[in-house]
């Protein structure tokens, strides 16, 4: 254990563990959207009351994120993800053993609580040890783990309700997420414990974090939380819309949904991943490599209206390929601005800046997950697709238009958090 903590290439195995998390974070999260219409049978729920489930976790997310941020911020990467991954496992195991709606709501609640904290947490570690030149593919491998979450889950949850029963699908998952609490837990630690890291990679002291505050008085976080807040809408209807819009809408079975729901999340993988490389790269041929990003996201937006063309399509193989462009266009957004906020703010900000950003985000899909409930009723589900088409343009937009570098950084908190 004391060799491993001296190699430089510890942060790879950090890596490894943050993806652990960040699959099981995202499986656990899925398991309610591939089992919809087994819950709902189980628990005699209608789209709404689905809807009312989706947003009590939804809410909490929403609720609890800035708080992480700011926690992971004050006690470090270590005690945060522990205790969150640790929670949110547990919580996972009582999801497995509720007896009725009610049981099965409180326990989607505190998973909401618990669940928020990863995303700070990687956006930290990642901003800590990225390699030179590499922090958008570093932040984008760190966050991976959810989009093979999403691609995985699917056909696992279905496999493990066939053979199982519908508990197994959140009990099994809750087991593991305990045993990598306990070993992150175990072997994080900071570069700055670890000699070797610090002299093959030698450089400035960081710049000191900012008051929390003066955060909030930064028009660049306003443009990131904005952004966010009209843009992970889209995101959000594909993790918890998706499969039952695949078997309602499109007449899959289970089965069915377990051979094809996962198509575009592993799009969202590949895309997530090729739009962090183009970012490093435009980053590094841009005299500004925050203006770099931007403009990546600008060209992704351009792609968003296809969200428009999907209530049109008959075949389920021109839907499925629209739903992977939409995957591509929310993964490279996300796997964009957490570079674009590591570029602007210091180390002990990143992950309060992201716990906010997530904190509007969950925020704006909380919204748009009630017109979802109530118009899957009324009107149709497809309508609001026109919505969404607009979503990530107008998201641009408000990035363009408001973030910027400080041209006074804000004055410094006495020591860094």
């Amino acid at each position: 254990m004391k060799l491993l903590r001296s190699d430089s290439h510890f942060r790879w195995l950090l890596l490894a563990l943050i993806f652990a998390a960040a699959f099981l974070n995202y499986f656990d999260r899925q398991t309610v959207s591939v089992l919809k219409t087994t819950l709902k049978e189980v628990f005699t729920m209608q789209d709404t009351d689905y809807a009312l489930l989706v947003n009590i976790f939804t809410g909490c997310y929403a609720a609890a994120y800035i708080a992480s941020g700011w926690l992971v911020d004050k006690i470090g990467p270590k005690k945060a993800l522990t205790v969150f991954a640790g929670l949110w496992s547990l919580v996972t195991i009582g999801c497995g053993l509720a007896r009725n709606f009610w049981e099965l709501a409180i326990m989607r609640g505190l998973l909401g609580l618990a669940e928020p904290g990863l995303q700070p947490v990687s956006i930290r570690v990642a901003s800590a040890w990225a390699p030179p030149g590499r922090k958008g593919l570093f932040m984008s491998l760190c966050g991976i783990g959810s989009s093979i979450g999403n691609v995985i889950a699917p056909p696992v949850i279905v496999w493990l309700l066939i053979h199982y029963g519908w508990r197994s699908a959140f009990i099994l998952p809750g087991v593991i997420g305990l045993a990598v609490a306990l070993v992150w837990w175990w072997l994080y630690r900071d570069p700055k414990e670890i000699a070797e890291v610090q002299a093959a990679t030698p450089a400035a002291p960081p710049p000191a974090a900012w008051r929390w505050g003066q955060l909030w008085r930064t028009k660049a976080l306003w443009g990131i939380v904005l952004a966010r807040l009209v843009s992970d809408p889209v995101w959000y209807f594909c993790l918890f819309w998706l499969p039952g819009y695949l078997q309602e809408e499109k007449g899959l079975t289970v089965a069915q949904l377990g051979l094809v729901g996962w198509l575009p999340f592993i799009a969202a993988n590949i895309g997530g991943l090729t739009a962090s490389v183009i970012s490093d790269s435009m980053a590094k041929k841009t005299a500004d490599p925050l203006q770099g990003r931007k403009r990546l996201l600008f060209y992704a937006s351009i792609a968003g209206p296809i969200c428009l063309f999907i209530p049109g399509a008959t075949q389920l193989s021109v839907t499925l390929v629209m739903f992977c462009l939409m995957a591509i266009v929310c993964a490279c957004w996300l796997s964009t601005l957490a570079p674009i906020i590591a570029e602007i703010f210091p180390l002990g900000n990143v992950a309060s800046v992201w716990g906010i950003a997530g904190a509007f985000g969950a925020t704006g899909a909380m919204v748009f997950n009630y017109l979802l409930g109530h118009a899957a009723t009324i009107i149709g589900l497809e309508k609001l697709f026109y919505i969404m088409g607009v979503l990530h343009p107008c998201a641009a937009l408000l990035l363009f238009w408001l973030v910027r570098r400080p041209r006074v950084a804000p004055e410094p908190v006495a020591a860094a958090a």
